[in-house]
């Protein structure tokens, strides 16, 4: 049986290390190969190949029609991306069949991907993949069948202006207990852009006001929603991706945050295009409030796959942790903080040498750019020290200047 004398059978797509996924990009050329290991010769019939790339949503839910009837309902549906056939090893035209001999047999494939592709997923209720099966025929034999998956990535660029563009709102929330008011609760929050990718800081500005007669948790999160869609009718499934906890605020205090960091660990990318599957982000800062339902905020958010650019837009800022307009906060009705020290800033001579230019050897073609942008990371240097010396005396040996002359 030529099952006996195949020794291996896989399919290699290029740049694969091992068992590692390949990713690739909407529109990009996939290559590849499907190789034969025959310990022996074998009478083969035919090896075609499959290209296929689908979404697909199932789930179920149980519906009662009477105290003593019930019945379960399903939903599915299905998106098909990629669809690509070809025929590696054709038979013969006379109808016989094709032998090979005893060794490694490689049979190299390429196709396109399409310009529009979701980006791989895998949810509860459904999911976004993209694979090549290969099939070997042999007639009057079962079918050999191998398959190799692979990642798609959409690249979404949070260079954009409606990715960039700052995202702030307020919400307040009357506490009430027992039918009794116990004051109000109100939370204002900024972030400087909607887009950001993995491994990025989101620093979140916020006030908030507790006016009530107890005290208060201010919390927040980034929240990952997988909405699924079939028939006309929609599954969400949410998640909290990262989140931090602030203070305890008591009662009649204030609180604000003044870019406290939330970093964004590795997640999956927004999916907004696809028809029957979206995963979508929001960053939400709510306060727990005792006695009554907690107050929530939310912005939203779009995870993205290119980063922010440094010279990207003069709108934008160099970084997310140095600029971010503080406008907002001019109407707080406080103190501003003091400046930082400067040992909290630097703190050895690798850090202090960090702090300076970069020389023109090192940025090349990026000097092209505005040089502003690196003045604001010397925003912390100290000034001179006061001294009532003068450093530089004048020398004795300066004959006076006659000021009738």
């Amino acid at each position: 049986m030529i099952f006996e004398r195949l020794k291996r059978f896989f399919i290699v797509l290029e740049a694969t290390e091992g068992d590692d996924p390949v990713a690739f990009s909407p529109g990009q050329a996939v290559s590849g190969r499907v190789v034969l290991e025959l310990a022996a010769a074998a009478r083969l019939g035919a090896l075609r190949l499959r290209a296929m790339g689908a979404a697909r949503v199932h789930w179920t839910e149980s519906r009662s029609a009477g105290s003593s009837t019930a019945y379960t309902q399903s939903y599915s549906d299905q998106v098909e991306f990629l669809s690509h056939r070809d025929t590696l090893l054709a038979p013969p035209d006379n109808g016989e069949v094709t032998v090979l001999q005893a060794g490694r047999h490689e049979f190299p494939f390429t196709f396109q991907l399409p310009e529009t592709l979701a980006t791989s997923f895998e949810g509860k209720h459904g999911s976004v993949r993209y694979w090549v099966k290969a099939k070997l025929h042999r007639p009057w034999s079962t079918v050999k069948k191998v398959k190799k998956e692979f990642t798609v990535i959409e690249p979404i660029d949070i260079n954009t202006p409606a990715l960039l563009a700052p995202q702030a709102g307020a919400k307040e929330k009357l506490a009430r207990a027992w039918y009794c008011n116990r004051g109000q609760v109100s939370v204002t929050a900024k972030i400087d852009r909607k887009g950001y990718t993995p491994g990025e800081v989101i620093p979140i500005f916020a006030e908030i006001d507790n006016c009530t007669s107890r005290a208060v948790v201010p919390k927040a999160a980034i929240i990952q929603t997988q909405t699924f869609i079939a028939r006309g009718t929609k599954k969400q499934k949410k998640s909290v991706v990262t989140s931090i906890v602030g203070d305890s605020i008591a009662a009649g205090k204030r609180e604000v945050w003044h870019g406290r960091a939330l970093k964004i660990p590795p997640v999956g990318p927004s999916i907004l295009q696809c028809r029957i599957i979206q995963v979508e982000y929001s960053l939400k800062v709510c306060v727990d409030i005792p006695g009554t339902s907690k107050l929530l905020l939310e912005l939203p958010l779009v995870i993205g796959t290119i980063p922010l650019h440094p010279f990207g837009s003069r709108t934008s800022s160099v970084s997310s942790q140095y600029s971010v307009n503080l406008d907002w906060l001019s109407t707080i009705p406080e103190q501003p903080e003091a400046p930082p020290e400067y040992s909290a800033v630097v703190s050895s001579p690798e850090a202090e040498q960090s702090l300076a230019p970069p020389c023109r050897s090192e940025l090349g073609g990026i000097l092209e750019g505005p040089f502003f942008a690196y003045i604001q990371e010397f925003r912390f240097r100290p000034p001179p020290l006061y001294s009532e010396i003068d450093p530089n005396p004048p020398s004795d040996n300066i004959r006076p200047r006659c000021m009738t002359c």
